[in-house]
């Protein structure tokens, strides 16, 4: 199989060739290339990989590495937040630049801009207001948090950045995911008027100048449409059918469903979680269904289920084809840019995140 021009060309090609080309290619790049895979992604995907796991996780281990072309199997906020963190002779990819994230397409800085104004008008001038945004965001927004001294979080370390946030100021401005923002705010016993929700379709977000200022978190109204597959029905299934068995799930599931479970956590936690398991074991997984699979593959000696069959659509846009694509035509393809004033103050935001760990 030689370099083709088109992409489309290789997508005739069957997957055992594909895998072939894309190792010799490995291969031949040697130290060269870095090719991340994310949690979510096929396995066959995550087999080619370097490395394996979350979208910030692989960002730093990327900025660490010395290959100079960096090709992150991901959607876009991923490769956008490699480009971010590495070092200036290193280079980023992405296989499909279509591949966004629907969480993160539901907050943009046109819309932040407004909701931001309006809070800090009705907060009044002696409250100090924290804006933290969650690492599912574009890089925009990133940028934004780190102009106003704020900060990005990721599904681990949430609550650590909650708490690094109010030793800052008096309220917390949360985007893009109100789960995930939901369930920290439950675990630092914010609940009730002191939680606000911001619809950013409704005039002044649906809230009133009394429901802003009692607000301590004010989140906003986003979610992920993998995780809002698991629901509380499932988890009481698996209490009737399966007694003894163990549910994990992602905190970007809903409250009630945090709650019913086991346990919640990151990617990364949910991996570890199934690794301390014992043997024949029976452990419910409440997050994409790639990763699942990987953990079936993984651990053969204990039984690993999805807790409900929920595939992300734009992590699936990432393929042999189009990862074999990338790698033959590295030196005409497009990087992952940003502008620099969007990198720098995003990479701000992403060093206060660093600093805590």
């Amino acid at each position: 199989m030689e370099c083709l021009e088109k992409l489309e060309d290789y997508e005739n090609y069957s997957e055992d060739e594909l895998v072939e080309r894309i190792s010799l290619l490995k291969s031949r790049a040697g130290s060269d290339l870095i090719i991340l895979g994310h949690h979510y992604q096929r396995p066959k995907i995550t087999k080619l990989s370097d490395f394996v796991g979350d979208s910030f996780g692989l960002s730093e281990k990327a900025a660490k590495a010395p290959g100079k072309n960096i090709v992150f199997c991901g959607v876009r906020f991923m490769a956008e937040s490699a480009a971010i963190l590495c070092n200036p002779t290193q280079k980023v990819y992405h296989p499909d630049p279509e591949a966004g994230c629907p969480m993160a397409d539901m907050a943009n800085m046109e819309q932040v801009m407004e909701a931001w104004r309006k809070i800090e008008e009705w907060s009044g001038s002696e409250t100090k207001i924290i804006p933290i945004t969650y690492m599912n965001s574009t890089a925009d927004l990133k940028s934004f948090c780190g102009e106003r001294e704020g900060i990005v979080c990721t599904s681990s370390n949430a609550e650590k950045t909650f708490k690094w946030a109010f030793d800052r100021g008096q309220k917390i401005f949360f985007f893009p995911d109100e789960h995930l923002g939901r369930n920290t705010s439950k675990k630092l016993q914010i609940e009730g008027e002191r939680l606000a929700l911001w619809k950013p379709k409704e005039k002044n977000g649906g809230l009133s100048l009394e429901q802003v200022q009692n607000a301590k978190v004010i989140l906003w109204a986003g979610h992920c449409p993998v995780h809002m597959e698991f629901k509380v029905r499932d988890i009481k299934h698996v209490r009737k059918y399966y007694p003894g068995a163990k549910v994990v799930v992602h905190p970007e599931c809903e409250k009630e469903c945090v709650e019913a479970a086991d346990a919640s956590g990151s990617t990364d936690f949910i991996v570890k979680y199934v690794e301390s398991q014992p043997p024949k074991s029976v452990t419910f997984v409440g997050t994409e269904v790639n990763l699942v699979t990987r953990l079936q593959m993984m651990f053969p000696d204990r039984k690993v289920f999805k807790l409900q069959r929920s595939l992300c659509l734009t992590m699936y846009q990432i393929n042999l084809a189009n990862l074999c694509y990338t790698l033959d035509h590295l030196s005409d393809l497009e990087t992952v840019d940003l502008p620099d004033h969007v990198k720098t103050n995003a990479r701000v935001a992403l060093d206060r995140m660093l600093a805590l760990h």
